[in-house]
């Protein structure tokens, strides 16, 4: 936002949740902020009038979030003060898995066998429906979070009792209690990044995914552009563009849109009405020079961003994170030479001393990776070879 050269109020409801979040000794990005206001911003109602009294004094150009769990409220707040957005309800069913469910259903676009239920009954009865194995899904929560394959009504149960055991997310809102069952599709993972603005969807490319952690789904690597056929890679960002125009997500959205490629075509997985997590970002940037941080300011501002491709010297960048599999404290984890390696373009590693638990979602990575490669699609394989390096010094007790 600042390099944008615009001036921003921050609302929080618990600003220490960020300050604890900077680096020893570092200026917190939030001093940048004109104003940093203390509200409640899981109250909906107190946060609308809050916005609009500071919009009388401050006139406001456009509101925006980087957390999954405020998009709606950020949606909610554009359209009380009649700022450039997304509809508000349109962001609220993407952000809800159950209602992406239906509004794709409704509108004929390709995804997998699916049931919402609440009591444990009719979860049962609908899993045989369906059939095992499944995927369990929350309807509310982000980064792979409780989403995990089940094979029989055992596994199943042990999922659901999880979910009903994380009544509250990490923004402090409660969650609910509907459990969404969808049938396990088969197949390569992919993203497709987009930036919609004035009715037109651009298409940046598609990312590729890799998944590990079972039952979970942890995403594991990514590498931009997808080394795939052009009738793949013609296919996901079809499915994704239908997806979106279903979703009314055509105007003010930076958007990721997960697709499975199964042998029956492609599947949509997710719609995530902001720009994609996992650093792929910063993948996109440095292969194409797009800024897809830049973007999201400038649809949030009703502008139209900045998509022109520039020469990067790079033909595709990968990331692969290192994902505990075993629960101690992390003794060594050292990248040494790595960090200077001709590729390496990006490394972040966690401390020893850190605790470490056997990772369930994408929130408990020890560190990550990230390459480029300049004459073709080898990122991902010069990734994966830095990672195992970084494996056989990695030493949790």
């Amino acid at each position: 936002i600042r390099e944008g050269g615009h001036d921003f109020t921050f609302l929080t409801r618990d600003l220490h949740h960020y300050l604890r979040a900077a680096p020893e000794g570092a200026a917190h990005p939030l001093l940048g902020a004109r104003n940093v206001i203390t509200v409640d911003t899981n109250d909906i109602d107190a946060l609308l009038l809050e916005t609009e009294r500071l919009h009388e004094a401050l006139r406001f150009d456009g509101v925006i979030t980087s957390c999954d769990y405020y998009l709606p409220a950020v949606a909610r707040i554009a359209g009380h003060l009649g700022l450039p957005g997304s509809p508000p309800q349109a962001v609220e069913d993407a952000c809800r898995k159950d209602a992406t469910r239906r509004v794709l259903t409704d509108a004929g676009v390709p995804g997998p066998r699916f049931a919402v239920q609440e009591e444990w009954a009719d979860i049962a009865r609908a899993a045989r429906e369906i059939g095992y194995p499944l995927v369990v899904k929350p309807v509310d929560l982000c980064a792979g979070m409780y989403v995990r394959r089940v094979d029989d009504e055992e596994q199943l149960a042990a999922a659901v009792r999880a979910l009903a055991d994380f009544p509250v997310n990490a923004r402090g809102q409660r969650r609910e209690r509907t459990v969404l069952l969808e049938e396990l599709l088969d197949g390569p993972e992919v993203s497709v990044e987009t930036v919609s603005h004035a009715g037109a969807v651009h298409v940046l490319g598609v990312t590729d995914k890799s998944i590990g952690g079972a039952p979970a789904f942890i995403e594991t690597g990514h590498m931009f552009p997808a080394a795939l056929p052009a009738a793949d890679v013609e296919a996901a960002e079809q499915t994704a563009l239908a997806a979106l125009k279903a979703l009314r997500l055509t105007d003010g959205v930076v958007a990721h849109t997960e697709i499975k490629l199964t042998p029956a075509g492609p599947r949509v997985v997710e719609v995530n009405p902001r720009p994609a997590g996992n650093r792929i970002t910063e993948l996109v940037r440095h292969v194409t020079g797009i800024d897809l941080a830049a973007a999201f300011v400038e649809v949030a501002l009703g502008r139209e961003p900045d998509l022109r491709h520039s020469d990067t010297g790079l033909r595709s960048a990968a990331i692969g994170f290192l994902v505990p599999d075993t629960a101690g404290t992390l003794e060594s984890l050292d990248g040494g030479e790595l960090r200077d390696a001709p590729s390496v373009l990006e490394m972040q590693l966690a401390a020893p001393g850190k605790q470490v638990k056997a990772a369930g979602s994408n929130n408990d990575y020890l560190g990550h990776v990230m390459a480029g490669d300049a004459e073709g699609l080898d990122a991902r394989d010069r990734v994966e070879v830095l990672l195992g390096e970084l494996r056989s010094g990695l030493v949790i007790r």
